[in-house]
C-alpha cells in the first residue's frame, strides 16, 4: 500500500514559488493547470474554514444568550413566587433537585447555582447600567464578576472589557485580582494621545497606578540595586504582578549612541500589545526629569531595536511615591507612551488606596471615554 504525502499549505507556497521556476521547461500545460486548480481549491479551504469558524463563534453566543436568559428567567420566576406567594428558601433546594431529576443529563441546575440566578436576577434587574449588559458574557464570567465584585460601575467595567477583549475566566479572574478597574480609574499615562486606536486601551489596562512588590521580601531601606535584583530572583512573581501578557528580555539591557552605553533597568515585551516595554526603577518620588530619559530610550528603542511587525515601545516609570499633579503635567506634551506608578512592599493594600477613586460621577465618564462598547 502506497503512503501518500501530505504537504503544509507552506510547503505547497514554497513549492510553487521556488521548485516550479526552476523547473518550469519540465511542466507541460496540464500540470499548470492542476497547480492552479490546487491554488484555487487551497484558498476555496481557507475562506470555507474562515466560514465555519465565524458561524461557530454566532452559534456559541446565541446559545449563550439562550443560558443567559433562561437563568434570568428562572431567578425571576423564584423572586416573583417568594413575593407573592410567600415561599422561602427551602424552594431552591427542591427545585433544584427536582430539575436534576428530570434532566440528568443537564449541569446547571445545582441549588448553588440556582442561588446565583435568583441573586443575578435580584441584583441586576432594573439596574439602568448592568441589565443591557447580561446577554453580552458567559455565565461562567457573570459569576466571576458578581461574587468578586460589588460596585455596579466595577461591575460594567468587566463585563464589558472582558467581551471586548476576549478575556478567558481565568484571564478575568485574574484582572480581577490585579484590580484592573482600579488600576484604570487610577492609572496616569498618556496613552490616550500617544498610541494608535486600534491598541491604546489595551495598554492602558496593561499599565498598573500601582505594584505590589511584597514578594521581594526587601526593607524599607533598600537601594535600586536591591529592588532590581530582587525582582530578578522572584521574575515569575514579578510577571504575574505585571500581567500574564509580559514577557522578561533582559536587565540592564545595554544600549549605545555615540559611544556612550546606557542600561535599560528592565526591558520586557508585551505579547498581546507587541511591543517592548522598557521599565525603570526609582526608589525615590517622581522627578519630571525621569520622563525625559524615558523618552531617549524609547527612541532608540524604536530606532534600532524593534522588529518592522512591531508596534512602538512603551516606557513604564515605577517609583516609590509620585505626586499626581506633577506627573500630570510631566506627561502633559510627551510624544511617547509613558506610565507613572508607584510600588510597595507590603502586600496590604493602603487605606487611602480606596479614596483616591474619582467620584462616581468621574467613573462613569471615564468608563464612558474608555469606549469599551
Amino acid at each position: 500500500m502506497t503512503n501518500k504525502l501530505k504537504f503544509s499549505i507552506a510547503q505547497q507556497h514554497y513549492f510553487l514559488e521556488k521548485i516550479v521556476p526552476s523547473h518550469f521547461e519540465n511542466i507541460t500545460m496540464s500540470d499548470i493547470q492542476n497547480i492552479n486548480k490546487q491554488n484555487d481549491y487551497f484558498q476555496f479551504l481557507v475562506e470555507i474554514k474562515e466560514r465555519i469558524r465565524k458561524s461557530q463563534y454566532e452559534i456559541a453566543k446565541t446559545v449563550n444568550g439562550e443560558i443567559i436568559q433562561l437563568y434570568w428567567d428562572i431567578g425571576r420566576n423564584i423572586t416573583e413566587k417568594q413575593q407573592t406567594l410567600g415561599w422561602g428558601k427551602s424552594i431552591v433546594e427542591t427545585l433544584a433537585e427536582d430539575l436534576q431529576k428530570e434532566f440528568s443529563g443537564i449541569s446547571g441546575f445545582s441549588s448553588r447555582n440556582i442561588w446565583y440566578m435568583q441573586q443575578f436576577y435580584t441584583e441586576y434587574q432594573g439596574n439602568e447600567i448592568l441589565q443591557p449588559l447580561v446577554a453580552e458574557i458567559s455565565w461562567s464570567k457573570h459569576l466571576v464578576i458578581m461574587t468578586k465584585c460589588k460596585d455596579m460601575q466595577e461591575r460594567k467595567f468587566y463585563i464589558l472589557a472582558t467581551k471586548k477583549f476576549g478575556w478567558t475566566k481565568d484571564v478575568l479572574i485574574n484582572k480581577v485580582e490585579l484590580k484592573t478597574y482600579e488600576n484604570y480609574l487610577l492609572g496616569q499615562t498618556n496613552f490616550d494621545d500617544t498610541l494608535p486606536d486600534k491598541i491604546k486601551k489595551q495598554a492602558i489596562l496593561a499599565v498598573k497606578d500601582e505594584y505590589n512588590f511584597g514578594f521581594t521580601n526587601l526593607l524599607d531601606d533598600h537601594s535600586e540595586y536591591d529592588l532590581e535584583q530582587a525582582l530578578i530572583k522572584n521574575i515569575r512573581s514579578f510577571l504575574i504582578e505585571f500581567d500574564g501578557d509580559f514577557a522578561f528580555i533582559g536587565n540592564q539591557y545595554r544600549i549605545e549612541v555615540d559611544d556612550e552605553e546606557y542600561f535599560i533597568d528592565l526591558l520586557l515585551f508585551h505579547r498581546r500589545l507587541q511591543c517592548l516595554v522598557a521599565v525603570e526603577l526609582k526608589i525615590g518620588k517622581f522627578i519630571p526629569e525621569y520622563k525625559g530619559k524615558m523618552e531617549f530610550y524609547l527612541n532608540i528603542l524604536n530606532d534600532r531595536i524593534k522588529l518592522p511587525h512591531e508596534n512602538e515601545a512603551i516606557g513604564i516609570i515605577i517609583c516609590k511615591s509620585k505626586k499626581r499633579t506633577t506627573v500630570e503635567y510631566a506627561l502633559k506634551d510627551s510624544k511617547k507612551p509613558i506610565g507613572i506608578a508607584t510600588y510597595r512592599l507590603s502586600s496590604i493594600l493602603p487605606d487611602n488606596y480606596k479614596n483616591l477613586l474619582p467620584s462616581p460621577e468621574e467613573i462613569a465618564r471615564k468608563l464612558t471615554d474608555f469606549n469599551l462598547v
